[in-house]
């Protein structure tokens, strides 16, 4: 089979002058060329719209538009175009300009043949390379937007990990402080109302919220002795369980992505007065997430039950924190805190309590139909095993003293006899029914 020949490139040629267009288009025909002319810049605009021109030769000085307008317009809308500019003697000035505006290549009026094929194939050639370079650059974009997208999805999984990691974490914390059981989510969420009511976004309010998170992780390290104790500590007991801030904060500062909320961690029990610990901070020296969460802390902590109390009412717990503000805390986060209205605190615990509910009833639907899936798979084994085959009498139920030989089949048209299992049980078990099964 014969190769099929290449497509030769279509080159416009561009000059108000008759003879020289024709000459130069018969030439370049000859030379194995698809040519087509125009006699103006305006016409040669509408004809290379019309289909791909690789390159383009133009005379410079022509009636109306010249060919400084055509290559303008060219490198404009047909950027991949080459042009090649023809001049008269004496204009080799505006040929250079030509040059710095966009063109390949120019040329004295008349050109050489050779002269005008050589100009032509390295125009074509640097054409080609331009576009192979093109080709390989986009390339290279949609291979980096690809991989970009693929290290966005992994970090984000990594994110998700770590997330999952810290819920699991706090999860086991506030298991052991049986009476404050998801009192880290809480302060979460009303730590992150705060924030956010004060303009925090974005990286910022995610570390405070791992903060508030992590705030006593460091109770891992209190005995539970001290850390379970029903009833009042004792001056020796309080100096273990003040020891909390500072085991959190050396667990967990040297985990880069940790390092504000283990300010946080070390800083929860600080207060605006300089009467905290671990280090009798004050003011504008506590990190203002830790200023936060002190205030989500003691709402939480106030409206949540305890063996020892009750817990009291929203209303009384928001009296509570303004009296405080200025020495237990600072008055522009109690500020935006009173911002929020009770309410919506109220709203933000129920609705965390409500997300609880949820996830328990569907962790026990998914648990009841997998075990009734499991009764119906016994069901069904018990049946198949119960149906004969053709000459095999049917085996004994379990416990069961064995059966008697199988009497004849009865004849055509006789009823069946109470003791031969009938089809439509074994449809009713398949449909979801439990008739005759004798577990239930």
């Amino acid at each position: 089979m014969e190769a099929i020949p290449p497509v030769p490139p279509r080159i416009l040629i561009v000059d108000d002058d008759d003879s020289v267009r024709d000459v130069i288009s018969v030439l370049l025909r000859e030379e194995g060329y698809n040519c087509v002319v125009a006699s103006g810049a305006e016409m040669a605009l509408d004809i290379a719209s019309q289909e791909e021109t690789p390159l383009v030769i133009s005379d410079m000085k022509m009636p109306g538009k010249d060919g400084l307008w055509l290559l303008e317009q060219l490198r404009e809308r047909y950027p991949d175009t080459s042009v090649i500019m023809l001049t008269g003697y004496g204009d080799t000035e505006s040929a250079v300009d030509c040059l710095r505006r966009g063109a390949v290549d120019y040329l004295l009026k008349p050109p050489k043949l050779t002269d005008l094929i050589r100009a032509i194939e390295r125009a074509l050639a640097k054409r080609r390379i331009e576009l192979a370079r093109k080709r390989y650059q986009k390339k290279l974009e949609r291979k980096v937007r690809d991989r970009t997208t693929e290290l966005r999805n992994a970090l984000r999984d990594i994110a998700h990990t770590y997330q999952s990691t810290l819920l699991a974490l706090v999860a086991a914390l506030d298991a052991r402080e049986h009476e404050t059981s998801d009192h880290s989510q809480r302060v979460v969420r009303y730590t992150s109302a705060v924030a956010e009511r004060m303009g925090i976004k974005g990286q910022e309010l995610e570390e405070i919220g791992r903060g508030a998170l992590l705030h006593d992780i460091g109770k891992i390290g209190v005995p539970d002795a001290v850390l379970l104790k029903p009833g009042k500590l004792t001056p020796e007991e309080w100096q273990e369980m003040r020891k909390h801030p500072d085991i959190g904060f050396q667990m967990i500062q040297n985990i880069p992505f940790l390092a504000t909320p283990a300010q946080i961690v070390l800083s929860h029990q600080e207060r605006w007065d300089g009467q905290g610990y671990p280090r009798n901070l004050r003011g504008q020296e506590i990190h203002i997430g830790a200023r936060i969460f002190a205030v989500a802390d003691t709402l939480d902590a106030m409206t949540s039950d305890r063996p020892y109390r009750k817990g009291t009412t929203f209303a009384n717990a928001i009296a509570e924190i303004t009296r405080c503000a200025g020495t237990q805390f600072d008055r522009e986060v109690v500020r935006a805190f009173l911002d929020i209205g009770e309410q919506a605190l109220i709203k933000i615990k129920e609705d965390m309590h409500l997300r609880k509910l949820t996830l328990v009833q569907a962790e026990a639907q998914a648990q009841e139909a997998e075990a009734t899936l499991a009764r119906l798979t016994d069901d069904l084994d018990d049946i198949d095993q119960s149906i004969p085959g053709p000459g095999i009498p049917a085996p004994a139920p379990r416990g069961a003293s064995p059966a008697a030989p199988t009497p004849p089949a009865p004849a055509v048209g006789t009823q069946p006899t109470a003791n031969r299992p009938e089809q439509p049980v074994v449809l009713s078990v398949l449909a979801g029914g439990r008739q005759g099964n004798s577990r239930d």
